[in-house]
């Protein structure tokens, strides 16, 4: 079957409003030649008259006047389609957004967000999930519309990306832990015992490859899959986490927290989303307001590090 010629249904429209042919010619800027050349096409497409002559005047068929009302609210409809979208109206917009985010991103962002988006848009809701993984499919699928990470190999290339904060990672143990006290050495450091981190199924990481670089490696007693639970055992144990600091700051209250005594280069925090949702106005609104409140210092402040 050969594909319709959807400009047909302007003319169309133009025909069965008028009702004649001089009219739709006036309505289209066509010369009566032309109109009676494009009400020929479009009888042949519709396989009906449309306009047939009774006495001095044209009237239009039962199949036209069957048409008229579909036809217009379809020129209609097309006309919305392809104009520029109405300006976002943010009060009156009515819409929940899934963040798909690791431990700590909500307890440390999430209230300055939260009030942002009521003060602007009180019918927008918020929906925070956990981020088990860097799989893009919840992205993909539209079970997530943000989604903040750290870009990697593992990153699909063809998600937008936009940067928010800049991270490293810190020691932590609870107050009162031996490593509050005196120098804080790589040694000293690795011969404490840890809690891990396995986030999708790696064991080790950034850390355990710089102490490896100096012939020194943690011993990890215990393995969990988020930052709250390797807090929650340091907290209540003598055991080590290593978590990110800012991405964690309310999470480490009343603990003691360090600087590594090894050196790794910062990491980015960025927001990714799926490029068919680039354009979206009140993503980008959404996507602005939450980069504004990363940039913004976190309070508490979190700690400064020797």
């Amino acid at each position: 079957m050969s594909t319709p010629d959807l400009n047909q249904l302007i003319t169309l429209d133009a025909v069965l409003a008028e009702g004649s042919v001089a009219g739709a010619a006036r309505r289209l800027r066509l010369s009566p030649s032309a109109m009676s050349r494009a009400l020929a096409r479009l009888r042949e497409s519709t396989g009906d008259p449309l306009l047939v002559r009774v006495g001095r005047a044209m009237v239009l068929t039962p199949r036209a006047l069957a048409l008229r009302v579909q036809v217009s609210e379809l020129v209609q409809e097309a006309k919305v389609v392809l104009r520029p979208e109405a300006r976002l109206d943010l009060r009156q917009l009515v819409r929940t957004f899934t963040l798909r985010t690791r431990d700590g991103f909500a307890e440390n962002f999430g209230p300055a967000l939260i009030e942002r988006v009521g003060e602007q848009a009180p019918g927008v809701h918020l929906r925070f999930v956990q981020k088990p993984d860097k799989d893009g499919a919840a992205l993909r699928d539209g079970a997530a519309d943000l989604e903040t990470g750290v870009i990697d190999n593992t990153t699909e290339a063809h998600m937008r990306t936009r940067a928010l904060f800049s991270d490293r990672f810190i020691g932590v143990v609870r107050a009162g832990h031996p490593l509050c006290q005196g120098k804080l050495s790589a040694a000293r450091y690795a011969q404490g015992r840890h809690v891990g981190l396995s986030m999708g199924g790696q064991y080790k990481g950034a850390v355990d490859a710089a102490l490896a670089a100096l012939g020194l490696a943690r011993d990890v007693v215990a393995t969990v899959g988020g930052f709250s639970s390797a807090l929650a055992l340091a907290r209540g144990s003598d055991l080590v986490a290593t978590v990110p600091a800012r991405h964690t700051g309310m999470l480490r209250d009343g603990m003691h927290s360090f600087a590594l005594p090894v050196d790794l280069p910062d990491m980015t925090v960025s927001l990714l989303w799926h490029p068919r949702l680039d354009a979206d106005q009140a993503h980008r609104w959404l996507r602005a307001l939450l980069a504004d409140c990363c940039a913004a210092p976190l309070t508490p402040a979190p700690p400064t590090f020797p």
